[in-house]
């Protein structure tokens, strides 16, 4: 990267690292653009000029949450541990992820955001999703019966109740309670 593009780059981290600063105190629907370009130091217009709109920063917020998930969840698979284990972490790592932005003041009565979030999100969290069912395949820790797609279904009709969650306040009591029922079934033993 040349001097421009560094400068650019440093501009557009100061302004998403802002924005879900604002997001998480305040609340999607109450941060405004002058918001985050005053949080960031960045003119409305230099944010304009990279995003577009509110609604490309929150695009972009999706991205990075996401992208921080993906390189934590990678490193995860490497380490000498039980795959249940593993894998136990790694939803733990996305609910984190998720109730940052989700987790805002009226994030979860605003569809815009909703729809921006998990269409961000959903393709990159299905690679590494893939890559672990897939680990756990190999591992034995998953019954290879079972299809990708279905798991992959299972997995996105488990998305739509964690926005009914987050409106109640028990979203990460409540993840955790899935996460443990889906590892572990109705009657398993940790």
């Amino acid at each position: 990267m040349n001097k421009f593009e560094l400068r650019t780059q440093k501009k557009k981290d100061a302004i998403v690292n802002a924005a879900l600063e604002l997001f998480k105190e305040k609340g999607f629907i109450h941060v405004s653009i002058k918001d985050i370009a005053a949080k960031s130091g960045v003119s409305s217009v230099s944010l304009y000029n990279y995003f577009g709109s509110k609604e490309g920063v929150v695009k972009e917020c999706a991205n990075f949450l996401a992208l921080k998930t993906v390189c934590m969840a990678k490193e995860l698979m490497t380490q000498n541990m039980d795959f249940k284990d593993k894998l136990l972490k790694v939803f733990e790592m996305c609910a984190e992820q998720d109730y940052q932005l989700l987790g805002s003041p009226g994030a979860v009565e605003d569809r815009v955001l909703q729809s921006l979030y998990s269409e961000k999100t959903n393709q990159i969290r299905e690679e590494i999703i893939r890559e672990f069912i897939e680990l756990g395949k190999r591992e034995g820790a998953i019954d290879p019966s079972v299809s990708l797609e279905t798991i992959l279904e299972l997995l996105n009709a488990i998305g739509t109740l964690q926005v009914s969650w987050a409106r109640s306040g028990k979203y990460q009591d409540k993840m955790a309670e899935l996460n443990k029922l889906l590892l572990f079934g109705l009657i398993g033993h940790p």
